[in-house]
């Protein structure tokens, strides 16, 4: 495992990632430049080594293990893949990141038993449902939207 000083240096690399110390001598990583409302690309990093890294608008196993806000622990990670999966955030954070950054997270279009078209896309961390350009419905989950759609 990474020394809290060795994860740091690393994170200090990144020069798009602004340094806030927090409480209990932790430390943030802010993304100032984050097209989205997610700036903290790793929070809470602890002198013990442990911390979190946003990957909420990744796929692959990183979001398999990240908890409900989209955190992955970073306690155990080598320094390779802590470089990795901070240079997959903030790419997932950019401006000119696409709006969806996983095949899952595709704007879908559905067409009600009435012939409306609905747009499923997600952005700010919700999946919004629009009937034309006009924000119909949002839900935390995908399945919750997609129960939604199915009714209509």
């Amino acid at each position: 495992m990474l020394s809290f000083k060795e994860k740091s240096a690393i994170l200090d690399t990144f020069t798009q990632l602004q340094k806030k110390p927090i409480s209990l001598k932790r430390v943030n990583y802010h993304f100032p430049e984050s097209a989205f409302e997610k700036k903290i690309v790793v929070k809470h990093l602890h002198p013990n080594g442990n911390g979190y890294v946003y990957v909420g608008r990744l796929e692959d196993a990183y979001t398999s293990q990240a908890d409900d806000k989209g955190y992955l622990s970073i306690r155990d990670f080598s320094e390779a893949a802590l470089k990795e999966v901070v240079s997959k955030t903030i790419t997932s954070l950019s401006p000119n990141a696409s709006q969806d950054t996983t095949s899952t997270k595709e704007a879908v279009t559905f067409t009600s038993s009435t012939g409306e078209k609905l747009r499923l896309i997600f952005e700010h961390d919700l999946w919004n449902v629009y009937a034309d350009d006009v924000l119909e419905m949002a839900f935390e989950t995908r399945e919750e939207a997609m129960e939604y759609l199915e009714e209509q």
